[in-house]
């Protein structure tokens, strides 16, 4: 089968976040490729403290040749606290030190270093905002920037988060919904709590509270010498202040985040106490529906959070991020081999045909799980507790949380193999072009 087209093939990605990165790695590795990657902002900014890697985050990692850059502390057992007392509600899942691909925090820095280390040379443009997408037909889109200029691709890739310009040309009248939840994160050198008697650093825990929880976490893989912990702070039923509620982080005091948590634990008070001012970054939960397709005009496609502003990701946003590029990229390589090798347009759609039978039911299936969860979301967030910690307890193992949760829980997320599903299709593909029974491709 030809495996060269007449030109290269020009894709603009839109975003430096895991998700552009990570396709900045994965396409660049195609022959045939102009690449560009665009970013708003000066530089590469590091958002946020930690990032959680399960298996699904492992597995796509080493598909993408970094695994070995990335490390981090392992979050078994995180250990479930009353929020008041102190007390544990649930001692966590044990730590297996053999499992390659068990659950890790990492410092989200590390993973940024890691996918930018791995982009070629000159393929990053700064200071270049997109403002405008123009459908040309037979010769592609034009890509329009704030600064003035423009360039004309096959392919845009929207990588660019969950306020996705890309998503606003593909759907114009997308809206995302506040979910009610605001959340804090910061890193605190572990140096400044390691006189808090009985405050364990070196394993996850997790404290609850009426409406609000507390996550304090080592980012290190080595835990005997630790450098920062990450802490996060979240309140659940927070009304909306406008013009302040915004998804970006924004710098708050310690004073702003302090003030909500002052009955908590002593040990957690100190915590809050050593917090270096300055240190605290507050984001807003925002939440929006799967759009009815990941692609349009046959030209645009978006990844990680501007396909699926989910309030939080599972925990796995850089994850779905980096299947979604490594995906896409699978994607064009395979249509390469079932379309003309001078059909750039034909190539591109059914590209993109491919990635959204592939990864928009994935998406949905999250988002229905979601659905179905939200009820129980304002339950929590809303109740008057009579006996906190009894009903703590009885959440636990009601609910099938912490330790009893046990393997399986989600494991269509968390025990995801991307490189496995994507073979599975290809078998399932071949099969159908040779007549055989059994598969039936989604519609794109």
């Amino acid at each position: 089968m030809p495996s060269a087209i007449a030109r290269q093939l020009r894709v603009a990605v839109i975003g430096t976040g895991p998700a552009g990165l990570s396709s900045a790695i994965a396409l660049s590795e195609l022959s045939d490729i102009d690449l560009r990657v665009y970013e708003k902002a000066g530089e590469l900014k590091n958002l946020g403290a930690g990032i959680s890697v399960n298996h699904n985050g492992w597995k796509v990692l080493e598909l993408l040749g970094i695994r070995d850059r990335v490390n981090g502390a392992s979050t078994n057992p995180t250990v479930q606290r009353n929020a008041y007392t102190g007390e544990i509600v649930d001692p966590g899942v044990p730590h297996d030190p053999n499992n390659a691909y068990e659950a890790r925090r990492v410092k989200r820095l590390v993973l940024q270093e890691a996918l930018a280390a791995k982009v070629p040379e000159d393929v990053i443009e700064f200071n270049k905002k997109l403002v405008g997408l123009e459908d040309l037909g037979k010769d592609g889109v034009r890509v329009s920037f704030e600064d003035g200029t423009e360039t004309i691709v096959d392919l845009v890739v929207g990588a660019d988060g969950i306020r996705s310009v890309v998503r606003r040309h593909m759907v114009p009248d997308y809206a995302l919904d506040y979910a009610y939840q605001v959340g804090w994160r910061c890193l605190i050198p572990a140096e400044r709590l390691k006189h808090i008697p009985d405050l364990p650093l070196t394993t996850t825990s997790w404290w609850y509270g009426r409406a609000k929880s507390v996550w304090l976490s080592p980012l290190d893989a080595d835990v005997s010498n630790l450098t920062d912990i990450e802490f996060t702070a979240r309140v659940f039923n927070e009304p909306p202040i406008p013009g302040k509620t915004v998804s970006w982080g924004i710098p708050v005091t310690n004073e702003d985040v302090f003030s909500r948590f002052r009955d908590c634990d002593p040990r957690l008070v100190e915590v809050f106490k050593q917090v270096p001012e300055g240190n605290w970054t507050e984001f807003a939960a925002y939440a929006g529906p799967v759009p009815d397709s990941l692609v349009a005009w046959d030209k645009l496609v978006l990844i990680g959070d501007s396909s699926h502003p989910s309030a939080g990701g599972f925990g796995s946003g850089s994850a779905f991020a980096m299947e979604d590029s490594w995906t896409l990229a699978r994607s064009i390589e395979y249509a390469r081999l079932i379309t003309a090798p001078d059909a750039i347009q034909s190539t591109v759609a059914e590209a993109l045909r491919i990635f959204n039978a592939i990864r928009r039911p994935y998406y949905q299936a999250m988002a229905d799980f979601r659905k179905s969860q939200k009820e129980v979301l304002k339950e929590v967030g809303r109740k008057e507790y009579v006996d906190f910690d009894s009903d703590l307890r009885k959440r636990f193992a009601r609910d099938g949380l912490g330790a009893k949760r046990g393997k399986g829980f989600l494991a269509f997320v968390y025990d995801h193999d991307i490189g496995k599903t994507w073979k599975e299709f290809v078998e399932c593909d071949q099969a159908r072009r040779k007549g055989i029974n059994g598969y039936a491709q989604a519609d794109a």
